[in-house]
């Protein structure tokens, strides 16, 4: 059982900051996402793309975004659980159980939910056969780029991650992309960049395909793909990618008593706490009349909600309001020398 503070779920943007948030008046945190990194929607949907509405940036991009909130949380050394899930609340005396999917305990006194609008997961090939190679030779995210060398690399998808992958991995592998459409989706850039390697011979453009089958004992040996025209086509492979973007779901979220709108939750906007006492939802997954779907938005609401656990936390306490710019409980915390 791990004790703390508060449970963050979620580890995109909003719930780095709410770390911060949280670490400044003197709560320690964990953090769950089923993400296998930091960062959220930023990381997975729009790493390079330009964000031009943070506060004082004119411009960065999700990945440097996400970067800067991992530096300014390092003082407080929180430990992040990726890839897993939260799966079951119970509300025990004053304090939340949670239990994850991975079978890993918590014990909070608070729990704030800045899971966006709900666990991501892949979208996945519809084939039945993948199944049983799912996560060895078939992947819809990479973690090692190593594994790929001098392998054939079979990648599904019309959109950036598709196209950046064939791209990278282009150099140190036999790379086949396989699209079900004749146009590409991606940055125009990226396009341009597939095609010049194709007439190179180092990518292989198969368009109006679709998987039809996967083939192979222990590991995958072979894959068909169905042209629009029914024609069928078999490839030999040592790994697939599919990339196919992300489906957002609520999940366990709906088991947990919480009042629902529209798979959106409502909360209050003094503390951004739900109906159910000691539960926040921050950011994009939460409603209330007024609602900006905004990162800055969600900054301000995980700074409220941070302070709506305070109570929780540390009842006998009152919170005393401090500026970060003079504080010196703050300076210590943040680890600030003067």
């Amino acid at each position: 059982m791990i004790d703390t503070d508060v449970l963050v779920v979620g580890a995109g943007p909003v719930g780095l900051f709410c770390v911060h948030q949280l670490g400044i008046i003197g709560l320690k945190c964990e953090v769950v996402d089923n993400l296998d990194k930091k960062g959220g929607q930023c990381i997975e949907l729009y790493p390079d793309k330009p964000i031009y509405d943070i506060p004082a940036i004119p411009e960065c991009t999700g990945e440097g975004l996400t970067n800067n909130l991992i530096e300014q949380i390092k003082p407080f050394k929180t430990n992040f659980h990726l890839s897993d899930r939260v799966e079951e609340i119970k509300k025990e005396n004053n304090n939340w159980l949670i239990k994850t999917i991975k079978g890993k305990e918590f014990k909070a006194f608070s729990i704030i939910i800045a899971g966006g609008v709900g666990s991501f997961e892949p979208r996945k090939f519809s084939v039945k056969e993948c199944e049983k190679f799912e996560g060895k030779e078939i992947l819809y995210s990479i973690k090692d780029k190593t594994i790929f060398k001098d392998k054939t690399v079979s990648i599904f998808g019309g959109g950036d991650s598709a196209l950046d992958w064939a791209i990278e991995l282009s150099s140190s592998s036999n790379v086949k992309l396989i699209h079900r459409r004749d146009e590409f989706r991606g940055a125009q850039s990226s396009v341009d960049k597939v095609k010049q390697l194709e007439k190179q011979g180092k990518v292989e453009i198969l368009t109006q395909y679709q998987l039809s089958s996967a083939e192979g004992e222990n590991k995958i040996k072979s894959i068909g793909i169905k042209h629009d025209d029914g024609s069928i086509k078999k490839i030999e492979t040592d790994y697939v990618l599919g990339f196919f973007g992300l489906i957002m779901q609520l999940g366990p979220i709906l088991n947990w008593g919480l009042n629902l709108d529209k798979k959106h939750i409502p909360v209050n906007t003094e503390s951004y706490e739900t109906n159910q006492k000691g539960i926040f939802a921050i950011g994009d997954i939460c409603t209330y009349p007024g609602k900006v779907k905004l990162i800055l938005s969600g900054f301000h609401e995980g700074a409220l909600a941070a302070r709506g656990c305070f109570k929780y936390a540390r009842p006998d306490e009152k919170l005393r309001f401090e500026f970060s710019t003079t504080s010196k409980s703050i300076h210590e915390r943040l680890g600030v020398k003067k």
